[in-house]
């Protein structure tokens, strides 16, 4: 059935009724979770406990899997590179790379924008603009593809209006991720709650203490969710993420008192100001007309007027009652007894290893990494880059099987596409635009999850599939539904053939054209235009790292063969008929790959 549904879509004859079993098909896929073909790498303790032996991948087939993890995806380059010097070698090297400035790529978008009409701006655009162009040519990949992670994490939306109408502010916040997310989980912690676009988002900027006579009391947004998404969770856990229970229940980490009392920390923080600690700039972050024009971005400053004095007990900790209030003080004491906390290594350690890569980490995995976090081998707690290679360095990392992997959400499946063929950008600046129509898109677009719990949440499990039925986590599985998978072949359908992003008029061989802003280059595809197998080959290669599987290949070698490519006339007048053939041939070959289940799964 789905050989014969990939022909018939090649050859543009679905009829709705097959369109929508192809759906169905590919959602049941999907679940899988991992499956496919591809070597079953065996446990090597030696080398994950010691990263001073030098372990390089044993084919390119190795080298793409690891890339699959550690980058937007992995291309012809990083590959020989990592191939060269070995895993341990290739990581330094990219943690040591200088970060992609999102903030500066904003702001260079918005200041060509402006030169042609003072009115504009780069808006939400020059977001997805900068995430894309880093994402497809940054040096910087280890680092990006983490702080990509991390923003599912520590979210803010775009989808917030007051967000949404500070992009240059979230191009900061990406900036900070990228940074303090490689530094120690307690600077990343502070980075995360002093930012204002957090502070906004769940609205502990200019939050005030409590006020007796009008029944006001701090608001509990910000110390709701720093406890439940960014540091500890809801439930106690053991060192390997398996949840702690007494009497077949799970025991809770916090209750409501804990939350108020944590309210009061985050009291007295608003905008940096010139006038500050003057009281007026608290509201609206200026005092006669002056203000820092770059208060959007800039940490959050306390403001001991409106910070609360009362005593505050959380999660077994009392901070003394202030006889005036020091915001920056409790801050800290709070911070430092979140990051303190025992669940914080399994916890934000087990959702790292789910977005780089797999779904369903052994709890031995989780432990490993948990043990790093509480102690990098040198002492510090929380250090981040130690926390991403134990990651990517832990045997299990390299294991491909049934239950491996994890879904490819739709964000990396389009930048592992990009990454695998030269792609380039017109502008120069990766116009590929609002992705969030499931219909028409991908479904997702950067720095805009629905709600401050992400796109998905990490222990999601579809119900009624594969996965469901063996226990097994799929959290990508929460947005994949028959209009989003749909919604993805027909956006991949035309991506193939037009390229991706926003039109514009650019100038071609002397010539005004009228095209998408991303375009391929298939020159070395078309070249084996008229040898499918060698196509097909070519693409199991570049897309699929080796591991398509046979009957797959059969199916695609079998629809590309089908379009006939015409033979060239004794004047030679049909050569565009040839050349449209060979075209009709690549992108059917890419397409049927790029939409099959077994890509939409990094294993």
């Amino acid at each position: 059935m789905p050989a014969q549904l990939f022909r018939a879509h090649t050859n543009s004859r679905l009829t709705a009724a097959k369109k929508l079993t192809l759906v169905l098909i590919a959602t049941a896929l999907l679940a899988a979770c991992g499956g496919g073909s591809g070597p079953v790498v065996a446990d090597n303790p030696a080398v994950a406990d010691n990263p001073s032996v030098v372990e390089k991948p044993a084919d390119r087939a190795q080298a793409a899997h690891f890339l699959t993890q550690a980058t937007f995806g992995p291309a012809d380059a990083d590959i020989d590179h990592l191939m060269s010097v070995g895993y341990s070698a290739w990581i330094d090297e990219q943690l040591a790379k200088p970060v992609t400035p999102h903030r500066a790529n904003w702001e260079a978008q918005d200041a060509a924008v402006k030169a042609s009409d003072a009115t504009r701006s780069a808006g939400q655009d020059g977001i997805y603009n900068s995430f894309w162009k880093a994402a497809v040519t940054g040096e910087d990949q280890l680092r990006q593809r983490v702080a990509f992670a991390l923003s599912q994490i520590f979210v803010i939306s775009m989808q917030d209006d007051t967000v949404g109408n500070n992009p240059r502010a979230v191009a900061d916040y990406m900036d900070m991720l990228a940074d303090k997310g490689l530094s120690t989980y307690r600077q990343l912690l502070e980075g995360v709650s002093r930012h204002p676009m957090m502070g906004v988002y769940l609205s502990h900027l200019r939050n005030r203490k409590a006020d007796p006579r009008t029944g006001r009391v701090p608001d509990e947004n910000y110390a709701r969710e720093v406890m439940q998404l960014f540091s500890i969770g809801l439930y106690q856990l053991e060192s390997d993420g398996t949840v702690k229970q007494s009497g077949g229940q799970p025991l809770e980490t916090y209750g409501q008192a804990d939350i108020a009392g944590l309210a009061k920390v985050f009291t007295g923080f608003s905008w940096t100001c010139p006038s500050w600690p003057d009281n007026a700039c608290f509201s609206n972050g200026s005092v006669d007309g002056l203000s820092d024009p770059d208060r959007s971005f800039k940490s959050m400053l306390g403001y001991p007027q409106y910070h609360s004095t009362e005593e505050k007990n959380f999660l077994g900790t009392t901070l003394a009652a202030q006889s005036y209030g020091n915001p920056d003080a409790s801050l800290a004491a709070a911070l430092d007894r979140l990051a303190a906390h025992p669940n914080v290594g399994p916890f934000i350690g087990k959702q790292l290893i789910q977005r780089l890569v797999t779904s369903n980490p052994s709890p031995a995995y989780v432990a490993a990494v948990a043990a790093t976090f509480n102690d990098n081998g040198s002492g510090v707690r929380g250090d981040m880059k130690a926390v991403v290679k134990r990651i990517l360095m832990h045997p299990e990392a390299r294991v491909m099987s049934a239950t491996s992997g994890k879904v490819r959400e739709p964000m990396l499946r389009l930048s592992a596409f990009l990454r695998a063929f030269p792609f380039s950008s017109d502008s120069g600046w990766w116009r590929v635009g609002n992705t969030d129509n499931a219909g028409t898109a991908l479904g997702q677009t950067p720095m805009r999850s629905p709600s401050v719990f992400n796109f998905w949440r990490p222990g999601y499990v579809a119900p009624g599939t594969q996965a469901s039925a063996r226990g097994l986590a799929a959290p990508e599985m929460q947005i994949t539904q028959e209009t989003s998978a749909a919604g993805y072949v027909n956006y991949m359908r035309d991506n193939i053939a037009s390229g991706v992003g926003a039109w514009a008029t650019v100038s071609v061989s002397g010539g005004n054209v009228s095209r998408r802003d991303v375009q391929p280059d298939f020159s070395a595809e078309l070249a084996l235009a008229e040898q499918p197998d060698a196509l097909v080959g070519r693409l199991n290669d570049k897309l699929m790292y080796g591991t398509m599987p046979a009957d797959l290949r059969s199916e695609i070698v079998g629809a590309v063969s089908s379009i006939t490519i015409p033979a060239l006339n004794a004047t030679g007048t049909n050569q565009a008929q040839i050349n449209t053939a060979k075209r009709n041939r690549v992108n059917a070959a890419i397409f049927l790959t790029v939409v099959s289940p077994e890509y939409q799964v990094q294993k």
